[in-house]
């Protein structure tokens, strides 16, 4: 029987990382590298809808609900079936953005999101999250001014966003790395708490 694969999700707010340091880890780890809303054609799809300044307001039970039914096609199609088959999934964000972006962020019940969420999953989680963060001054610099319509939501949404992930990763016992190093320097904490962390 083939061992089952290690599922690791990358969290944080804007501009800190993520995408960066997934590709990394997914490339020690020869796993497969995916990201949401995305990694399948549908999750493409919404995440499209959900990152265009055009799409406009969206109510936060929308929001929540079309990540939520790309995270059920990401998870059927690409994550389940690699984790089965013994492969390493390092997914850019899962169930965690959407407690802090859709829950802390735009003030839903987070015990609500979080049940949608495992509905969404079939109840299928990562084997550890990694929290990437750092200050609000560093996230801007690296943003600029061309943001998608999620970066554009302000500075008030943004801090209950980083505060929400700070209590996530308090209680539900997160690896939290500084990111704002150089990307060796951030990749080298995640790998030393991953190995502090997993069997690898």
């Amino acid at each position: 029987m083939t061992d089952r694969g290690v599922f690791v999700a990358f969290e944080g707010g804007e501009a800190c990382g993520k995408s960066t340091q997934a590709a990394r880890l997914a490339e020690r780890r020869d796993a497969v590298l995916t990201r949401e809303p995305g990694g399948t054609v549908l999750g493409e799809r919404v995440r499209t809808i959900f990152l265009d300044p055009a799409t406009g307001a969206v109510d936060p039970r929308a929001e929540a609900l079309l990540v939520l039914a790309a995270r059920a096609q990401h998870v059927a199609e690409i994550v389940e079936p690699a984790l089965a088959s013994g492969r390493d999934v390092v997914t850019d964000r899962f169930t965690g953005s959407s407690l802090a972006y859709q829950g802390f962020g735009r003030g839903l019940d987070v015990d609500e999101v979080r049940a949608l969420s495992a509905f969404a999953t079939g109840g299928l989680e990562p084997d550890v999250y990694v929290l990437l963060e750092v200050p609000a001054d560093v996230a801007a610099a690296r943003l600029g001014p061309d943001r998608d319509r999620l970066e554009a939501a302000g500075d008030a949404f943004h801090e209950r966003v980083r505060a929400g992930y700070a209590a996530l990763a308090q209680h539900d016992g997160w690896v939290v790395v500084d990111g704002s190093g150089s990307v060796d320097q951030v990749a080298r904490a995640v790998w030393d708490a991953l190995s502090a962390r997993l069997d690898w």
